[in-house]
């Protein structure tokens, strides 16, 4: 969310910076592509402070030093705002579970544990089947959304209790949403 709403506004910026210069335009676009492309991948927000820092460097380097103070503070500022305000996304991480069952190859793991989800999940999927154990056992990845986090142990149970007592794992989930 926070670089949706501020990146646009420093490629305006730089937009207008490099606006009839050619030379300038092939520099940044350059200088952007590097450190987009030629970097470690890192997170929207990491990704975001790059670029802000970039563009006021850009903006400074032009000569517009006030230009730049300005910008640098209100874009900080914003990025502050914004990180602050949190929107969601960890208000409601705790609720988004990975959660990986292993059953025996003879228990029939298409709805297996349909009633279960339906009453502990307000969504689930199942991602993932895959054979362990030399083909004997089978492990099941669900993407899961839980109704209250306070139950998932309760969950858990009534899972050992159909998959005989196997391996279970409840795990954060991972989003593509943190990452650019």
């Amino acid at each position: 969310m926070v670089t949706l709403a501020l990146l646009p506004a420093v490629v305006c910026v730089v937009i207008m910076l490099v606006n009839g210069n050619v030379g300038t335009g092939v520099a940044v676009a350059g200088a952007f592509s590097l450190v987009r492309f030629r970097s470690v991948p890192g997170t929207a927000k990491e990704i975001c402070a790059l670029f802000l820092a970039m563009g006021s460097g850009l903006i400074a380097g032009m000569g517009y030093l006030g230009f730049a103070v300005l910008f640098t503070v209100v874009m900080c500022a914003m990025f502050l705002l914004y990180n602050r305000l949190d929107l969601g996304a960890k208000r409601n991480a705790a609720a988004y579970k990975t959660v990986t069952i292993t059953i025996p190859e003879d228990l029939d793991y298409t709805g297996v544990f349909e009633d279960i989800f339906e009453s502990y999940t307000v969504s689930h999927e199942l991602v993932c089947v895959k054979t362990t154990n030399i083909g004997s056992l089978f492990r099941l990845t669900y993407q899961v959304t839980l109704r209250d986090v306070k139950r998932e142990k309760e969950m858990i149970d009534k899972i050992r209790c159909r998959n005989g007592n196997l391996e279970i794992a409840v795990s954060r989930q991972e989003t593509a949403m943190a990452e650019l």
